[in-house]
């Protein structure tokens, strides 16, 4: 808390100014505000989603205000963070207790045309192994260190720029797949197909996953996969920030991507589709010009 306090005292005092992740955290909360406002027969809960995300937007108003103190400067900083489990939350109550719709059909006719089967159904079955198990139930829980790692590392190093670009590649790549989970949402392998058990599950790692999901995990949200996008995108951001540990990540990436198929979490497209927005969308931020606050 103290270096990252630190950093923001090199910061001008007054800006005024709004940043990219700012409009983008602003627009989503207005449409997501909309959104639960004609979904109120779904969920009486959609009443609170709106509020939630509308008052959103003045807390991004009082954040940016000239001739804020350390901790309204750090706060700035933070707030995109502290809003994403929130952000998350939001999308089981907006979905209401049971997706009237959801598209698995379509996705599952995508994995059959690319694939010739449905390689998160059937790939653990025809190729059980409890190491592969054990390692890429790992991978995929790895999901929870590398998302954060980067904006710790730059935070920690009192690089202002890189903890502010991190923030806005990783907040953007979320919000673009949750628009997803909003307007098209699907269960995925891990709702719509019988679950692994027996050996292939009586791991460590198997256990820690399932416990995680078991405590919040949002229904409609497997297309494309946040979980994939949103590891890329970490490092893409710590790629440009420091490539010594940007190349540290890549593997553990790369497994976990492999991992939500095999270990039955995604579609074998949802995977692609994360690990193409992962790459481009964080890429096509990182070359957009930015106000300096």
């Amino acid at each position: 808390m103290a270096v990252s306090v630190g950093v923001l005292e090199r910061a001008e005092a007054a800006t005024g100014r709004y940043l990219l992740v700012d409009r983008l955290i602003g627009g989503y909360a207005a449409v997501i505000t909309v959104v639960a406002l004609t979904r109120l027969h779904v969920s009486t809960g959609n009443w609170g989603i709106a509020l939630a995300h509308a008052l959103i937007l003045p807390l991004i108003w009082l954040v940016r205000r000239p001739g804020l103190g350390r901790t309204g400067r750090l706060l700035g900083e933070i707030y995109p963070i502290i809003l994403l489990l929130g952000l998350y939350g939001a999308l089981d109550v907006l979905q209401g207790p049971a997706l009237p719709t959801v598209h698995d059909a379509t996705v599952q006719g995508w994995e059959q045309a690319l694939f010739g089967g449905q390689p998160s159904r059937d790939w653990w079955r025809t190729h059980p192994s409890a190491f592969w198990s054990t390692l890429l139930h790992a991978a995929y829980w790895g999901y929870y260190l590398i998302v954060p790692f980067p904006v710790i590392l730059f935070a920690l190093r009192g690089d202002r720029d890189a903890l502010r670009r991190t923030i806005l590649l990783e907040m953007g790549t979320f919000v673009f797949c949750y628009l997803w989970f909003v307007f098209f949402p699907v269960a995925g392998p891990y709702y719509t197909f019988a679950r692994p058990e027996g050996a292939f599950v009586a791991n460590p790692a198997a256990r820690l996953v399932y416990a995680t999901l078991a405590g919040g995990s949002s229904y409609g949200a497997a297309f494309p996969s946040s979980h994939v996008a949103a590891t890329i995108s970490a490092v893409v951001a710590t790629w440009l920030g420091d490539r010594r540990w940007g190349r540290v990540l890549v593997v553990p990436a790369l497994l976990l991507t492999v991992g939500t198929v095999y270990c039955q979490m995604h579609y074998g497209v949802d995977a692609l589709a994360g690990l193409l927005t992962g790459v481009t969308l964080p890429t096509l931020l990182a070359r957009l010009p930015r106000p300096a606050a």
